[in-house]
């Protein structure tokens, strides 16, 4: 009698218990970068892919997700004037706003790059507002060819968002051409 008593008392909360365990694998898997379930669980063999990048510029993090759940995250160098968004080319800004993955150059100068969609409707007609060109190739690229990237500064690149070489090779292979990218001041 006992046993049926707390199944049925127990019922009504699995679905709450369930929805906290799962926050706190996602959380926990955020938190340290890794996938949830530890090394057993290999996004990649799983072909997991990302569906949306996700930067946070004031804490220089790069969210790789699939739906809710961070697959990775990254430390990002930004452009060299990090604050605010991106109004003209040579700016050293790193633009905010919804863009995507437009292509990807293989044999860039800064090892591979994935080009993003800047500038969108919203950029340039407040670039053209004001009479000034918004700029483009913004890009999410690894470390400039034959640079020591331990030596690199803070922030370096004139708009784009530059993680390590092993790094873009991982993103590389996570994210699709097509795959949307969310710039978040």
């Amino acid at each position: 009698m006992r046993d049926l008593f707390v199944s049925r008392l127990a019922a009504p909360l699995r679905p709450v218990l369930v929805s906290l365990a799962l926050a706190f694998v996602t959380v926990t898997a955020s938190a340290s970068g890794a996938a949830p379930g530890g090394p057993a669980m290999d996004w990649e063999r799983q072909n997991v892919k990302a569906d949306l990048i996700v930067v946070h510029k004031a804490t220089r993090v790069m969210e790789l997700k699939r739906g809710e759940l961070v697959l990775r995250t990254y430390k990002v160098h930004l452009g060299k004037v990090p604050v605010g968004p991106k109004m003209m080319r040579g700016d050293g800004r790193t633009p905010e706003g919804t863009y995507w993955i437009q292509s990807r150059k293989e044999n860039s100068s800064f090892h591979r790059a994935l080009k993003i969609s800047y500038p969108n409707d919203d950029d340039r007609v407040r670039s053209h507002a004001v009479g000034i060109d918004p700029g483009d190739f913004i890009m999410i690229h690894g470390t400039p060819n034959g640079y020591p990237p331990t030596r690199l500064p803070r922030d370096w690149t004139n708009g784009c968002i530059a993680v390590t070489n092993v790094e873009i090779e991982e993103i590389w292979r996570l994210v699709d051409d097509g795959t949307g990218v969310l710039i978040l001041p």
